[in-house]
């Protein structure tokens, strides 16, 4: 007997995966609302939420595979700022693939070496420039007063430390004001490098422009990193009141190690999400 012709297929069909689309590249990016500053980091810790031991993890390897490179005697430190952009490469990749429905692997950290590793080792190059250059900047104005502080070798007083308050913050703001629009340049270069496909000195334009446009999101996700580390202090200063300042180092150093663990992958996917944002148009 014939088969019926309107019977339906009786093959497997496979499922069709669960990804989002990509949408439309803006080259220069787009300017979003002030609010998608928070919102980057609320929903960046929603997308680790069915992997949040994972990313954990895989960022834990990012951490210490960047500390293996310090360790090289001579060249450590430079392989490290070199490799640095590659190996975040590889997470922004790992991102975008749990975005499309997939999962993030441990080979993520190490997949950008396979397309992208000369463009990202050239962004390594300019961000360990602008390191150099605020580094110089801060220990010029600070160096003298840190001198005159820790030369006698005693613990210093609650009062010395205050007394560092005004050339500290004048350092700050200077590194700051130097800073912030050559980090604009650098802040989105490596996902559009190694999502965007662009070449080394058209993401560092886009990546100028792209920040440019969004100013006041960035400050609102600058100000929301900012308290939920000064949150993290309080228990420090506590400690410091009532057992000293050795217990309080301890602690901070402690509670930061738990800051930078939970809160570290999270910000790293704010990045992605904020790349997103700002250069698709879906």
């Amino acid at each position: 007997m014939a088969e019926n012709p309107y019977a339906a297929p009786k093959s497997r069909v496979e499922d069709a995966p669960d990804a989002r689309a990509d949408g439309e590249f803006v080259p220069d990016g787009r300017r979003v609302a002030a609010g998608n500053g928070w919102r980057w980091i609320a929903d960046a810790w929603a997308f680790t939420a069915e992997q949040r031991g994972t990313f954990i993890g895989v960022f834990l390897l990012y951490i210490l595979v960047l500390m293996a490179f310090g360790l090289v005697p001579f060249v450590g430190a430079l392989a490290s700022a070199l490799l640095t952009p590659v190996i975040t490469g590889g997470l922004q990749l790992g991102f975008d693939a749990v975005r499309r429905g997939g999962r993030l692997e441990v080979a993520s950290l190490f997949s950008a070496f396979q397309s992208h590793t000369g463009k990202l080792v050239a962004v390594g190059a300019v961000s360990l420039g602008v390191g150099i250059l605020i580094g110089i900047i801060i220990v010029a104005i600070l160096g003298v007063s840190f001198v005159g502080l820790f030369a006698g070798g005693a613990e210093p007083t609650p009062e010395d430390l205050q007394a560092l308050l005004l050339p500290g913050l004048l350092a700050v703001l200077v590194a700051i004001a130097v800073a912030l629009p050559l980090y604009m340049f650098l802040w989105f270069a490596v996902p559009l490098i190694a999502l965007g496909g662009l070449d080394v000195g058209a993401a560092l334009k886009a990546s100028f422009v792209g920040c440019l446009k969004n100013i006041v999101p960035f400050l609102i996700w600058s100000v929301v990193v900012l308290a939920l580390w000064l949150v993290a202090l309080i228990p420090c200063a506590l400690v410091w009141q009532s057992v000293g300042l050795g217990a309080a180092i301890g602690a901070y150093v402690l509670i930061m190690m738990a800051w930078l663990v939970l809160l570290g992958p999270v910000l790293m996917v704010s990045i992605y999400l904020g790349y997103r944002d700002i250069f698709y148009e879906t």
